[in-house]
């Protein structure tokens, strides 16, 4: 668990995105779940996303969504990197030099291996995409997110028009912190 609680607007700021998106972004997810990924053998591999899945029922325990969905992802990109290493021999899946995808090397030392990393990574991942508490969490989160980008939006929009006004001169109106009187307040300067 995060050592210092994210803000909201922090919280606001993490996206679902699509696949691994952020996974590498998004601190302090990014420190506390990254030493457990790992996908070199099969039994690394099964280690490795044993570590990741409780990491995210310790999430789910803590009603912390974006831990559970960061331990999603790294799940998801501990298949889809040991799926690439199965397919290109060292990694590489693009040219360096014209960046056009390589062809898949089709039978090479440690290959079955990564592909059987890549199905461990991917049965737990599953696993993790299923869960209930996941699910309902994901629904909450998006539905208070999408609440909170509302207004964001309305607010913005608000402070660009009463800037627009400001530098025409108008009055602008503003709502004390305290009681429901509305003052209004001249911003022209005063001509002498």
């Amino acid at each position: 668990m995060p050592s210092q609680p994210l803000t909201k607007a922090q919280r606001m700021s993490y996206r679902i995105a699509r696949g691994e998106m952020g996974v590498l972004t998004f601190e302090p997810y990014k420190s506390e779940i990254l030493p457990f990924w790992r996908f070199k053998t099969p039994s690394i591999a099964k280690k490795s996303s044993a570590d990741i899945y409780a990491k995210f029922l310790a999430y789910n325990d803590a009603d912390d969504f974006i831990g559970m969905d960061m331990s999603r992802k790294f799940l998801q990109m501990g298949m889809t990197r040991a799926k690439r290493y199965a397919n290109h021999k060292g990694g590489r899946k693009y040219d360096k030099k014209t960046g056009e995808e390589l062809v898949k090397d089709e039978d090479f030392e440690g290959r079955a291996e990564k592909l059987e990393a890549s199905l461990i990574f991917k049965e737990v991942w599953e696993e993790a995409k299923r869960h209930d508490g996941y699910q309902a969490k994901k629904e909450r989160f998006m539905k208070e997110q999408k609440e909170w980008d509302k207004a964001q939006k309305k607010a913005a929009k608000t402070n660009v028009k009463t800037e627009i006004k400001e530098e025409q001169g108008e009055e602008v109106e503003t709502k004390p912190k305290r009681g429901k009187t509305k003052v209004k307040t001249e911003i022209k300067e005063e001509e002498e």
